[in-house]
């Protein structure tokens, strides 16, 4: 009886986590392919089955690719310079500047609806910051929410600020792990700091590379707070505009879902930025990985 009780008891430890994961992360998924399958609405139920239909009608809208393309635009206007800024900011504080690793970590504890209020401010036509800035230049005012490419980078500006001092923390715990002997037998060797930066800092830290890169890649598909904020005080906030000119997969999807009560066509579109999540996440990492492995 008492090795039996001992030979179960690690399940029992385990168990929890497994039950959570199942009803918080097995069940919605599996819930979510089912709706996709059918023209569900949202406050009525399914209505009927009608396989792959739903898909087949995303692969001819519009409307996702123009999402799919703003998603894309923001993504590489947000992640690629927030992630080598926050490489560059942590090289910076392993050498010196203790003090200010909870100072650059202050913009993400920030709660998102006050970022999005300031920089509403920042971004305003005529009374904004911006504004102001560009008319000692002689700009114009800029209505960055009309215009794509403006509210793309307004959007990841946004983005850039808030997770920039997140991913610097990251960085610095792991290159504070890089042993210190490497550093010292390099310089020895007479080796210069962007070259010890290069083949023994990054390498060091490749783990993380990953890691970052991988959660900016999914969080980057998932992006719907800051756009939608950002567009806050416009009828057409949800929509990303009146031409649809920063709206997200994340908005596309909240749109179908909660605006048209379209439920079955949502969770295709969730299924489908699940896939491309898990493609995008999947080559990031590869390529991180084979360019930091031939340092």
């Amino acid at each position: 009886m008492a090795v039996s009780h001992r030979r179960h008891t690690p399940y029992l430890f385990v168990a929890p986590f497994f039950v959570l994961f199942a009803v918080f992360g097995v069940y919605p998924s599996a819930r979510t392919a089912w709706m996709s399958l059918h023209r569900w609405d949202l406050l009525a139920g399914p209505v009927r089955f009608t396989g792959l239909d739903n898909y087949a009608r995303l692969v001819s809208d519009p409307d996702f690719y123009n999402a799919l393309g703003n998603t894309a635009s923001i993504f590489v206007l947000a992640t690629v310079p927030q992630l080598l800024a926050a490489l560059g900011i942590a090289a910076l504080l392993d050498r010196s500047g203790r003090g200010w690793q909870a100072v650059v970590l202050l913009p993400n504890a920030v709660p998102v609806v006050a970022v999005a209020l300031v920089f509403t401010q920042l971004f305003g036509r005529d009374q904004g910051f911006v504004a102001w800035v560009l008319s000692w230049f002689g700009a114009d005012p800029v209505d960055w929410q009309t215009r794509a490419w403006s509210a793309h980078l307004g959007v990841a500006i946004m983005v850039i600020w808030r997770w920039t001092g997140y991913n610097a923390l990251l960085y610095l715990a792991a290159m504070r792990s890089v042993p210190r002997q490497l550093y010292e037998a390099a310089a020895l060797d007479g080796a210069s700091r962007l070259r010890m930066f290069r083949s023994i800092t990054l390498p060091g830290i490749r783990p993380t590379l990953v890691f970052t890169v991988v959660v900016a890649a999914i969080g980057g598909l998932q992006l719907f707070a800051e756009p939608r904020l950002f567009g806050s005080g416009v009828s057409t906030a949800i929509y990303g505009g009146d031409d649809r000119q920063f709206q997200t997969l994340v908005m596309y999807l909240y749109e179908n879902g909660f605006e048209r009560f379209d439920a079955g066509y949502a969770a295709t579109v969730s299924w489908v930025l699940f896939v491309l999540c898990a493609v995008l996440a999947s080559v990031n990492a590869l390529l991180v990985r084979g360019l930091v492995g031939r340092r």
